[in-house]
């Protein structure tokens, strides 16, 4: 494995640590069902990775069409209109005896 492979691996799975790993589950699945001919496990695989693509493709789309907003909002007033808050001191009292 060459150093461009490695490193675009790396990336893919800082940034959709979970996409990939379905990704790579379903890959394995396929490579083992391919290699040792059974064919629902190569279906399911293929599937798998399929659906993870497909899903990262739309997620990706969906979250480029919404427009942010233009103001921000805010859910606190600012800090000046909050009422300030007295101080809480401990008065000196003596322990009761036990």
């Amino acid at each position: 494995m060459n150093a461009a492979w490695a490193r675009f691996l790396k990336s893919a799975y800082r940034r959709e640590p979970i996409t990939s790993f379905v990704v790579t589950v379903g890959a394995v699945d396929a490579a083992i069902g391919g290699l040792g001919e059974r064919w629902s496990l190569f279906t399911i695989g293929m599937g798998t990775v399929g659906l993870a693509i497909a899903l990262r493709w739309w997620m990706i789309h969906r979250s480029t069409a919404e427009v942010p907003s233009e103001a921000p909002e805010y859910y606190l007033p600012p800090s000046p209109s909050r009422p300030q808050l007295p101080n809480l001191s401990v008065p000196n009292r003596k322990h009761p005896p036990r």
